[in-house]
């Protein structure tokens, strides 16, 4: 099949204002993990509108769109969830409302990630204009609870909606690059226990607190001497939270616990990474408990799916044919060689390939010093180009590269 790219990234550009109204009417409706219900309903609507043969919302709360009926299942992946919107005196416009020129869109999850939905949606619009359908079975995602416990909504996919294609493509904001990794992560709770007493007479107990103490040093210590990596840079951890028990502000604390937010690199996986800190002679002197966090929140739809809070490492390399198929599909459309480069922050791809080895590459509308951020914003231009790359990769995949897909196994990046 021949395909006329001038033709697609005309198609695209018409299409922008479709694309920006449809994301203006996803930042309009609040949709923090848990309570996404309104703008998957949005979302479905617009699948719907645009052609889409199939729409489905599974019973976690994920929408899928379908379009053709090859052998080849092709994923597109956004989660529709969003942060909150934090102090609200930062905010120049309305996080909700927003504001919109010839340029950018403002407004909560316009880069993270609700404009990955947007291209993606209208992607499916030109592929069916265009008749590039082809010999693959292409399912875009709107995938719910990121923001809450990246890759959980996948988890629930592969093993209880049973989705499992040949290869993912993550619409996370990627600043105009194709990303082929991330460092992965995991949340950690030390806790150290501790007698109570009147705060009068310290000595008469066990302050927990000073038991922690020693511990946060050679925590900060234990960061600086972590695994590095050439292409995904250090492993890195730092106490994010710090809490105790006592029975009055005049007694001795009898517990304290703290959170550690522990990125991965390559070759770091969980029990290495636990069993580093349990090696550290604070923890062995204060019989600390080093622990992993569970995530066990519902769902919109009220399904409590638990994991443990351990997000792996991903990577590909430049050469997969995955990552050549986004490269060949960027160089036809815009005549110039992209960027490869790799996420600092965490995505679903720590289930999808961290997990399960089902391979990931990213090229989404945004930029990540967006994500979380007040006045939040993404470009239209940059909807505009995710929306003609998505319509060409999957023919660029069954034509050029998918016989040269090689067999992945689970968790294989820790091989790399």
């Amino acid at each position: 099949m021949k395909v006329d790219f001038d033709k697609v990234l005309e198609l695209a550009k018409k299409y922008e204002p479709e694309m920006t109204k449809f994301l203006r009417d996803m930042i309009a409706i609040p949709s923090e993990s848990c309570q996404e219900e309104k703008v998957i309903l949005r979302i479905k609507e617009e699948m719907e509108k645009v052609g889409f043969h199939k729409v489905y919302i599974d019973p976690m709360g994920n929408i899928f769109g379908y379009i053709g009926h090859g052998k080849h299942v092709i994923a597109m992946d956004a989660h529709i969830d969003t942060v909150g919107i934090g102090n609200p005196e930062n905010w120049k416009y309305d996080p909700y409302q927003g504001y919109e020129d010839d340029e950018i869109i403002i407004g909560r999850g316009s880069s993270d990630q609700e404009g990955g939905m947007a291209s993606m949606v209208y992607a499916g619009k030109i592929i069916k204009e265009l008749g590039l359908e082809n010999d693959y079975t292409l399912v875009v995602v709107g995938s719910v609870q990121e923001e809450d416990c990246d890759g959980l909504c996948w988890q629930y996919i592969i093993n209880e909606v049973k989705l499992k294609p040949e290869f993912v493509v993550i619409t996370e904001p990627t600043d105009g690059k194709i990303y082929r990794g991330q460092r992965g992560r995991m949340e950690i709770k030390v806790t150290t226990q501790g007698i109570s007493c009147h705060g009068s007479a310290p000595e008469r107990g066990d302050n927990a607190i000073y038991k922690m103490a020693n511990i946060l040093t050679e925590l900060r210590a234990l960061h600086e001497n972590l695994v590095d990596h050439d292409f995904l840079g250090k492993g890195s951890l730092t106490v994010s939270e710090i809490f105790h028990t006592s029975p009055s502000r005049c007694a001795v604390a009898d517990s304290c616990w703290i959170s550690i937010d522990r990125r991965l690199t390559v070759g770091e996986t969980g029990e290495y990474a636990i069993q580093q800190i349990k090696n550290l002679p604070a923890v062995k002197a204060a019989k600390a408990d080093v622990t992993m966090y569970k995530y066990e929140r519902p769902s919109y739809t009220n399904l409590i799916y638990p994991t443990d809070c351990y997000f792996p490492t991903w990577l590909i390399e430049e050469e997969h044919p995955v990552c050549c198929t986004l490269v060949d599909t960027y160089k036809a459309l815009f005549r110039e060689d992209p960027k490869v480069d790799k996420w600092t922050f965490s995505t679903n791809g720590v289930s999808i390939m961290g997990r399960y080895g089902i391979p990931c590459v990213g090229f989404g509308p945004g930029h990540e010093d967006q994500a979380h951020a007040p006045n939040e914003r993404t470009w239209k231009k940059e909807l505009v180009n995710c929306a003609a790359v998505y319509a060409v990769i999957p023919t660029m995949y069954v034509t050029q590269y998918v016989d040269k897909m090689p067999v992945y196994t689970k968790n294989t990046v820790n091989n790399l």
